[in-house]
């Protein structure tokens, strides 16, 4: 294999530090918000909002008021974007069916898909308020069938950012709080006097909202570690060095820690990309941003054949992945580890964040390897129930149910079954025993 990097970002010990420096500042801010509550998180917004209202739960006038800031066009431009992905969630929800079978006569095993009942849906704000989030999180937890859903965005410009909110309300949320980073992720988890806790937490956010969601999962369940933005163009000679490089800086612009890498076996277009990437930064408004991202966290990896390129992109696991080849199908078949493929040069990262449908919280961090993105599912508890109809039944499977347990030295399990074969079989069997098989040999 003859890998070659033309450009590498900042070395793995560097990420690491910066990482330790994430989680001890979470640690030590979900503690204090654990223990001083709604004290604690109206610090924390007067801090790094500065604002702090009597109540950061937004009351009904105060949602319509920020809903009447948000033109005619705007709203009709939401509500498009909803409207694509509320099919592609509801097509999703329709795929998942209650089941019910017979196993053997008089035994009925099945599951039901229950939803979760409270959800806590992060919205970033920050450099850029990330409308779209509403859409991806709010609205697919109530195509759901969730019953509480609370949803949580920082104040911009000293209040509730109206677009935001509208998409929040229009989605199907049923609180909406004016809060940004841990102290809304931690206020939702844990609860303050005046915030109830949520059962789930779900939503994208910069490196300290994923550090809080992965230190606060097992006291809720979360969707997934969705952290600072990922992108990755796969191409080759096929593709074009400006899409290739606009591809890249316009997801290196979410913020200064975005990696942005590109794989291709293309000398000449691996070049190209470079120069376009330079070019482009010299004329992006967004460059302060992207050229620190691109500059600490940019890659250029030259492969010598596809199969390297396709064993390079399912190592990185990247969270969006830009396919451009000639043989886009072949990757799609043969890719086993990424957050969400786009496939071909007419589409790219930005229709997924905004409105093609699809939902645009995804795995980073290598996670791809084993979750895919937030789906209508991960709103969805699969629960099993099973029942015994027969006499028969509860005798037969009784008695394999009895051996099995003594097998492994479960003498009490083993009595749960003795005492149905018993009151359902007729059969005696000693106390502490496994039943005997029917042919009279050893039990």
């Amino acid at each position: 294999m003859a890998i070659k990097y033309l450009k590498t970002g900042k070395a793995a010990e560097e990420r690491a530090e910066d990482d330790a420096r994430v989680r001890a500042v979470v640690e030590a801010t979900l503690a204090d918000i654990n223990t001083r509550r709604d004290a604690a998180v109206r610090e924390l917004s007067d801090k790094f909002d500065g604002y702090v209202p009597e109540t950061f739960i937004l009351s009904d006038s105060e949602i319509e008021a920020a809903m009447q800031k948000v033109s005619a066009r705007e709203m009709e431009d939401i509500r498009f974007a909803q409207k694509q992905i509320r099919r592609f969630a509801m097509a999703q929800r329709a795929s998942m069916t209650d089941v019910e079978v017979e196993t053997i006569p008089g035994v009925i095993l099945g599951h039901r898909n229950i939803p979760v009942q409270s959800v806590g849906c992060y919205v970033p704000g920050g450099k850029f308020p990330m409308v779209a989030s509403a859409h991806m999180s709010v609205l697919t937890a109530s195509v759901a069938g969730v019953p509480r859903i609370v949803a949580s965005a920082p104040p911009v410009s000293g209040g509730p950012h109206p677009a935001i909110v509208a998409a929040m309300k229009e989605g199907g949320a049923h609180e909406i709080l004016c809060l940004g980073g841990i102290q809304a992720v931690g206020a939702m988890a844990l609860g303050t006097e005046t915030i109830d806790p949520v059962h789930m937490i779900v939503g994208p956010g910069n490196a300290f909202v994923a550090e809080a969601k992965r230190q606060l999962y097992g006291r809720v369940g979360i969707d997934l570690l969705a952290g600072p933005t990922e992108t990755m163009v796969l191409a080759d000679e096929t593709a074009d060095a400006e899409i290739c490089a606009t591809d890249l800086l316009g997801q290196a612009e979410h913020g200064y820690n975005s990696p942005a890498v590109m794989v291709t076996n293309s000398r000449t277009l691996a070049e190209a990309t470079l120069a376009e990437v330079d070019r482009i930064l010299a004329i992006l408004p967004t460059a302060e941003t992207a050229r620190v991202s691109w500059h600490g966290y940019g890659e250029m990896i030259l492969c010598d054949t596809y199969q390297e390129m396709l064993d390079v992109a399912n190592d990185i696991a990247s969270e969006h992945v830009q396919v451009m080849t000639d043989r886009d199908d072949w990757f799609l078949d043969n890719m086993h580890s990424y957050g969400a493929l786009f496939l071909g040069p007419r589409t790219n990262v930005a229709n997924g964040d905004k409105v093609i449908g699809t939902n645009h919280t995804l795995p980073t961090k290598k996670a791809g390897c084993y979750t895919g993105g937030l789906w209508v599912g991960k709103f969805l508890k699969t629960h099993s129930y099973q029942k015994i109809l027969t006499d028969e039944a509860a005798t037969l499977i009784g008695e394999y149910g009895s051996r099995l347990c003594i097998l492994e030295g479960f003498v009490g399990h083993a009595e749960q079954c003795n005492v149905r074969v018993r009151r359902y079989g007729g059969v005696n069997v000693p106390y502490g025993e496994g039943v005997p098989y029917r042919d009279g040999t050893a039990k």
